[in-house]
């Protein structure tokens, strides 16, 4: 036992040193920082998750995933009243980079909850989807409802306290197959079940606001905001009133 906690300890040495040497990499190269990561968390450490204490002081990454973290809120809070709290993965990337890089010109961030602006400072670190959800596990403490489902072949991230059943789960993930829109028929169609179980399913979609209805379309057209492609920074601007 003595002589395993003797190994151990001489590795840690060993990633202290390696973390000197390579600090500037693992602050500017996210590819690199990613597999640091992984090859700390084989080993019970994490030394990116906060900037206090001893790790934080000797690779100066700062409050990267702090304030990584508020920029996700950020994303998140001012586009709920559209999207229903769930939103692809690499949208939510996509926002954050563009937050950042409003910063990095030093104008006006766009983004809906204005508050935030003064909490974050920019760390000249690039961002990638394993930065944000690593961010998004330091958020679970908060009680917040942040997560991470795997729908169909697609990563949400959801901001508010939810568990999809599995009918849910399962029409979301034909949405992905069918252009972003489903209706009765097709699902009745696809998955073979009955109008009661279909309706059941597609009610609790729409109380959640995961789901828009189309009552125009004869069958009425069912979307899933969390899934459009937007081609302006600004689709969501119409919800950031805060």
């Amino acid at each position: 036992m003595e002589q395993l906690q003797n190994q151990l300890d001489t590795f840690r040495a060993n990633l202290e040193t390696f973390a000197r040497q390579h600090r500037k990499d693992i602050q500017k190269d996210p590819i690199f920082r990613m597999h640091f990561q992984k090859m700390c968390g084989n080993i019970g450490v994490d030394p990116l998750a906060s900037s206090k204490g001893y790790w934080g002081e000797l690779l100066g990454v700062g409050d990267f995933y702090y304030e990584l973290g508020i920029q996700i809120i950020d994303v998140c809070l001012s586009t709920r009243a559209l999207n229903g709290g769930l939103m692809e993965l690499s949208e939510v990337k996509r926002r954050v980079e563009r937050m950042r890089g409003v910063r990095d010109n030093k104008a006006p961030a766009k983004s809906g909850n204005s508050k935030w602006a003064g909490m974050i400072k920019d760390t000249g670190m690039e961002v990638t989807e394993d930065d944000v959800l690593r961010s998004i596990k330091t958020l679970a403490p908060l009680g917040s409802g942040f997560q991470v489902l795997d729908i169909g072949n697609k990563k949400m991230v959801s901001s508010v306290p939810r568990e999809l059943n599995k009918d849910q789960s399962v029409i979301l993930g034909l949405v992905q197959q069918t252009n972003g829109h489903v209706n009765a028929t097709v699902i009745g169609d696809k998955l073979g079940w009955e109008g009661g179980r279909i309706k059941t399913a597609l009610d609790t979609l729409l109380d959640d606001s995961l789901m828009w209805i189309d009552m125009q379309a004869e069958p009425h057209e069912y979307w899933v905001p969390g899934f459009f492609e937007p081609e302006e920074d600004d689709i969501y601007a119409a919800s950031a009133t805060e």
